[in-house]
């Protein structure tokens, strides 16, 4: 059934893959983002009389609630990701990762239906060997993780909406990151040949930035019997070290070196692994493994070079 959804960020990493495939299911998309980094990403998105875009800041109350009447659905991608950029504007990430998303949910009225994206960084350091389930405790250790937990909090406090916790993104996209893990280190691979890695033995879970967009498909198709609850999204096959993803990578790039560096630390510490057998159980499906991933952005970065394709 075509719905009214409103997606703010929607002109971001995954809102560039999310929206077209909204609009292709015979959706109506209205999109509120403020192009923070000058991307056209949804340039092809034009064509359709169903969608429409507003060039404004999700934390303005008086873009937002018009806006918002009009909706059936809110899907609140708008947000500073990563612990960088966080980390470069506290006052920006506060107010849009958390402020923003606690707008919408004091502004939407109870029958419209929420999908937000939070982060499986929310875990922080896991205990070693145990997997992070959805009932594990969330102890974030960075101020993206932390305003985007709180967000979380309130998104499930109204009931009427699901939430996903990602695991680190991948893959390519028309509003591209080149600063994300899977991303970064194939970059280095096809550019550098080489890379230096601080902590390498910090494991992380991984997941296609399609398989993300498809999950949220599905969470609009099977929205009531999923309400109200937090579901882990990973590849359950790609729990990996640093170490671990450089020697997956270096299966699609022989040439590529990989070292641990003796002394340094990474600024992220993050370390966990996670479960992700809540949403596998319900059916879902993932279509993109990891080296089926890599070998995209391996043809991807034959086209493009790093310069603006950063958060940072």
């Amino acid at each position: 059934m075509a719905m009214k959804i409103l997606v703010t960020g929607g002109a971001g990493y995954i809102g560039s893959i999310l929206v077209p495939m909204l609009l292709k299911e015979g959706h109506e998309v209205t999109v509120l983002d403020n192009l923070l980094f000058s991307q056209n990403s949804l340039l092809d998105c034009c064509c359709y009389e169903s969608f429409d875009f507003i060039h404004g800041d999700s934390r303005d109350e008086a873009i937002l609630a018009p806006l918002l009447k009009k909706a059936e659905v809110i899907i609140p991608l708008a947000s500073l990701v990563g612990m960088p950029i966080c980390s470069k504007d506290k006052i920006a990430a506060e107010t849009t990762n958390q402020g923003a998303v606690e707008l919408i949910c004091k502004l939407a009225s109870k029958d419209q239906k929420i999908i937000f994206p939070t982060t499986n960084s929310g875990y922080g350091i896991g205990e070693k060997g145990k997997f992070c389930t959805e009932e594990t405790p969330l102890n974030p250790i960075s101020l993206y993780g932390t305003s985007k937990v709180n967000a979380e909090r309130a998104v499930l406090n109204r009931e009427n909406s699901v939430t996903f916790r990602l695991a680190t993104v991948f893959g390519m996209s028309p509003r591209m990151r080149v600063d994300l893990l899977v991303n970064d280190f194939v970059y280095r691979a096809v550019n550098d040949r080489a890379v230096v890695i601080f902590e390498g033995h910090f494991k992380r879970n991984f997941i296609h930035i399609r398989d993300v967009a498809r999950v949220f498909m599905y969470a609009l198709d099977n929205f009531e019997a999923m309400k109200g609850q937090p579901y882990n999204f990973g590849l359950e096959d790609a729990n990996l070290s640093k170490i671990e993803l450089c020697e997956r990578i270096q299966k699609h790039v022989p040439s590529f070196v990989y070292l641990e560096a003796p002394i340094g630390e990474d600024p992220d510490k993050r370390d966990y692994i996670v479960s992700n057998q809540k949403i596998l159980s319900t059916g879902f499906k993932n279509e993109w493994d990891l080296d089926r991933g890599i070998q995209e952005l391996i043809k991807g970065y034959r086209i493009i070079k790093q310069s603006v394709y950063s958060n940072v």
